[in-house]
């Protein structure tokens, strides 16, 4: 693929994220979902291997059929209200129909069995295109209607993400499968923070995308596709080895790092609303989750393979470290400290 059309790709996958997120029309929204989704595929199909094709195939349809739903429930809604803001107050037929293939577009359980197969299929730097861009314009609509949605039934879908993610991940070895399910339940996590507050959903949501971000980059630089290849690494970087355990450790959500700031937030402002039972099912539903961010850290640095080789040159190049890997890693472990001034951010 040609670095020209490599860019008019992006630049269209950007404009449809954008127009998105700041149109309050529907139709507006519709198109910019779909723009954003012709302009991935072909970042999906480029390496021309059965499972990308297999990948490209199976998130077309999907999200064919999640912008067909968004197109239906706008129309339904404009018929019987006069209105296509996206700010007006719907039914509640029309607002589980929006619901529903908003949490189609973000891989949400139940409707999450497309988002690990095609994550599997792709490489991994679509992978983290697809785990951090691709969930900003569904996540915006979600934030811009949340007050017309039945919240009961978004608690319910987050307890249920946060539950099939972890428990789904437990017996994977591909470490993007295993991504996938940790990107399900962290959805888990920010569905229930946006019922709460909307600073504390987009403090959820940026800690994500840097958790993510750092963990995908490590992934890249060291072409790690499964979990006995995160030990075959140690000679390569053993720093860059040692830090990702850190990332896993917060991703799982351990103190003292970045990771444990959204759910400790999450956890403390549930149990002021009285809501100290789904508090407590969403902290267990996150142990199986740290259970297999514990199991890949214990193969980056805790089980080192031999290193007997007699040769003076490495078998394999040493590559570039990406620009944005010392930055995501540093908030992804460093920035609990500042808590309060993000939280409490005017």
């Amino acid at each position: 693929m040609s670095p020209l059309v490599l860019s008019i790709l992006i630049s269209s996958l950007s404009t449809g994220t954008i127009i998105t997120m700041s149109s309050h029309h529907w139709l507006l929204a519709w198109l910019g979902l779909e723009m954003n989704t012709l302009a991935i595929i072909p970042l999906i199909s480029k390496h021309h291997h059965p499972r990308a094709t297999e990948a490209a195939t199976k998130y077309f349809l999907t999200q064919a059929a999640a912008a067909a739903t968004i197109l239906f429930a706008s129309t339904l809604s404009a018929w019987t209200s006069g209105q296509w803001s996206i700010l007006h107050p719907t039914s509640l037929p029309v607002a589980l129909l929006m619901l529903i293939a908003l949490a189609m577009k973000l891989g949400l359980a139940p409707v999450h069995a497309w988002y690990p197969e095609v994550l599997q299929g792709i490489t991994l730097p679509t992978a983290l295109l697809m785990s951090t861009w691709q969930k900003l314009a569904p996540l915006a609509l979600l934030l811009m209607m949340y007050n017309h949605l039945p919240q009961n039934i978004l608690l319910t879908l987050g307890l249920l993400s946060a539950c099939i993610g972890g428990w789904a991940g437990l017996n994977q070895t591909q470490t993007r499968k295993i991504m996938a399910f940790s990107s399900i339940a962290h959805m888990g996590w920010l569905l229930t923070a946006l019922i709460l507050s909307q600073n504390l959903t987009t403090l959820t949501l940026l800690i994500y995308l840097l958790m993510t971000t750092a963990m995908f980059l490590t992934l890249i630089f060291t072409a790690t596709k499964t979990i006995t290849d995160l030990g075959t690494t140690w000679t390569n970087s053993p720093t860059l080895l040692t830090t990702s355990m850190i990332i896993l450790m917060s991703l799982g959500g351990l103190p003292p790092l970045t990771g444990f700031m959204p759910k400790w937030l999450i956890i403390k402002e549930l149990t002021a609303l009285q809501l100290t039972p789904l508090a407590t099912a969403l902290a267990m539903a996150s142990l199986p989750s740290l259970f297999f961010y514990i199991r890949m850290a214990y193969f980056t640095t805790l089980t080192t393979p031999p290193t007997t080789t007699t040769t003076e040159q490495k078998w394999r190049h040493t590559p570039q470290t990406p620009p944005l890997l010392p930055v995501t890693m540093a908030l992804t472990t460093l920035a609990l400290p500042i808590t309060p001034l993000l939280y409490y951010f005017p």
